[in-house]
C-alpha cells in the first residue's frame, strides 16, 4: 500500500484546508518544492498535488509549481488534481512529467469526458470521488449530488480509469480518522485500485486500513497528519512494509 503525501497548493504556497473550505486554511510552507523534497527524502513513492485555486477557477492556476516539482523528482510518480477540465490540460501535465491526472467534479457532471480521456490517455486517468453518506459531492464539496458513489465508481471502472481516489468529506482535514468501512466497501465493489483519502490522523488509522487493504485499497493520501506531526512518514512506511513482509 502506497503512502502518498498531499501537497495542496494555494497562491503558490503549501496549505491544508478543513473540509475543503478555502477560508479555513493553514499555510505549512511558502515553497512547495521544499515540502516535496521533505516527503521524497522521507521515502514517499508517490506525491499527491492539488491545485486548490485551479479547482475553483476551473483551469490550472499553480501549474508552474507543479511543473517544477515534477521536473525536480522525475523518478517519483505524481498525481495531480484541481481544475483539470479539458484534454489540453491533461496533455500539458503529462508532458511536464506528471504520471496521473485526477478528474473530480467534471467526471460526475460529464461522465462521457472520462471515457474520452481514457481512450486518449490510457493508464493516466484517475477519478476523484468525494462522498458523504454514500452520495457524491461536487463543486469543491459545496453540493451533494444524487449519484451513488458505488454506481459512479463502477461506471468509471468500465471506462478504463487507472484508479479511484475516495474521500469521505465529513472526515477530511478534521483529524478524526479515516472512514475505513466505507472505503473498504467501495474497494470491494470494484476491481480497479482504490486510493483512500480524508481523515488519517494516527498510525492506528493506517493499521486499520492495512487490515482491509486486500479488498483493493492500494494507497492512502495523508495530509494534515504529516504536517502537524501526528504521523511520521518514515515510521508509517515501516509499518506498511512490516505488514507486507
Amino acid at each position: 500500500m502506497l503512502l502518498i503525501p498531499a501537497i495542496d497548493l494555494k497562491d503558490g504556497k503549501c496549505v491544508r484546508l478543513r473540509q475543503g473550505r478555502m477560508e479555513e486554511e493553514t499555510v505549512f510552507a511558502d515553497d512547495p518544492l521544499e515540502m516535496a523534497k521533505r516527503w521524497v527524502d522521507a521515502g514517499a513513492r508517490r506525491l499527491h498535488l492539488v491545485d486548490l485555486n485551479g479547482a475553483l477557477a476551473g483551469k490550472p492556476v499553480n501549474a508552474d509549481v507543479i511543473h517544477r516539482i515534477a521536473e525536480a523528482y522525475p523518478e517519483v510518480p505524481i498525481q495531480v488534481g484541481g481544475g483539470i477540465r479539458d484534454e489540453d490540460t491533461v496533455q500539458l501535465y503529462l508532458d511536464a512529467g506528471v504520471q496521473y491526472v485526477i478528474i473530480g467534479t467534471k467526471a460526475v457532471r460529464a461522465p462521457h469526458f472520462i471515457n474520452d480521456l481514457c481512450l486518449e490517455f490510457p493508464g493516466h486517468i484517475i477519478v476523484g470521488l468525494d462522498a458523504k453518506d454514500g452520495k457524491v459531492a461536487i463543486d469543491g464539496w459545496s453540493k451533494l449530488s444524487n449519484h451513488d458513489v458505488i454506481d459512479m465508481a463502477r461506471r468509471f471502472e468500465r471506462d478504463g480509469v487507472n484508479a479511484i481516489v475516495y474521500t469521505d468529506i465529513s472526515r477530511d482535514g478534521m483529524m478524526q480518522g479515516l472512514n475505513v468501512e466505507a472505503t473498504a466497501k467501495l474497494a470491494a465493489e470494484v476491481s480497479i485500485p482504490v486510493i483512500a483519502s480524508g481523515g488519517i490522523s494516527t498510525l492506528d488509522d493506517i493499521s486499520a486500513l492495512l487490515a482491509v487493504a486486500d479488498e483493493g485499497i492500494t494507497g492512502v493520501i495523508i495530509g494534515r497528519a504529516l504536517y502537524e506531526g501526528s504521523v511520521d512518514l518514515a515510521a508509517a512506511q515501516k509499518l506498511v512494509e512490516g505488514h507486507q513482509a
